[in-house]
């Protein structure tokens, strides 16, 4: 019940839209009514044009989010880690994060051309940051006295790093990540709408162009709700590995 609760506004945008759009209230060129988005979705689906577009798409934005995820992280614990590192890195870092990450599209293209590659590495380029920053913040606050017991202790560098800094380092390093997937889902596709031949991003474009505005808000559709999913599937796997801190 709780649930039919919240969701309830979107039940009403739903309905909203379908009323506005059959009574005129909104020219049909410029929102066609949801069922007819409804319909299109279906002969998409049915077509394998939505399926094909949107396993595209879903390869890239994976394989750059996770690489972002891992550099990122290994990043971050070794700029909190070791002052040299900080001292090499931090000033990059501090320019390249305000920086409209969808600014390095052309420069992405001009390096890896058209393909699958570029696409990646924007998304690569444009989530380790967050991924950096959360692991970094996580690592410079783990508890001192956690540290200094473990090296009264006798254990070595890494096994203080594996286990004190990166457990401490958990909750924002999982926040970074967070905003890093919401991330993914923009520049790829940015990126898609420009400079590709196929994905979701390529057929909201396409299908615009040609006028088919019911399948274009069809697939505009889909990557939200998309991004809901993963948004939802990521933060219950954030509960499950915080869970040892209740």
């Amino acid at each position: 019940m709780s649930l039919l609760i919240r969701y309830l506004p979107l039940v009403f945008l739903a309905a909203g839209w379908e009323l506005a759009a059959r009574l005129g209230l909104i020219s049909q060129l410029a929102l066609p009514p949801l069922s007819h988005v409804a319909l299109a979705w279906l002969e998409m689906l049915k077509s394998g044009e939505l399926l094909a577009n949107g396993a595209s798409s879903l390869w890239r934005g994976g394989a750059g989010l996770g690489l972002a995820i891992v550099v990122g992280a290994a990043l971050g614990i070794a700029m909190a880690w070791w002052q040299p590192v900080n001292a090499a890195l931090g000033p990059l870092v501090e320019v390249l994060y305000p920086m409209p990450k969808s600014a390095l599209i052309p420069v992405t293209v001009l390096w890896l051309g058209f393909g699958d590659g570029s696409k990646i590495l924007l998304i690569f380029l444009g989530c380790m940051l967050p991924v950096t920053l959360g692991a970094f913040n996580g690592a410079r606050g783990s508890d001192q006295a956690l540290v200094w017991s473990a090296r009264s202790m006798g254990a070595s560098p890494l096994r203080m790093l594996w286990d004190v800094v990166v457990p401490s380092a958990l909750p924002e390093m999982l926040n970074g990540i967070r905003t890093a997937l919401a991330l993914a889902f923009i520049l790829l596709v940015s990126a898609e709408l420009i400079v590709a031949r196929e994905g979701l991003g390529y057929l909201i474009g396409f299908l615009g162009a040609n006028g088919t505005y019911d399948a274009m808000f069809a697939v505009v559709l889909t990557v939200a709700f998309l991004g809901f999913a993963a948004d939802r599937a990521y933060q219950t796997l954030m509960h499950r590995l915080l869970r040892w801190r209740e």
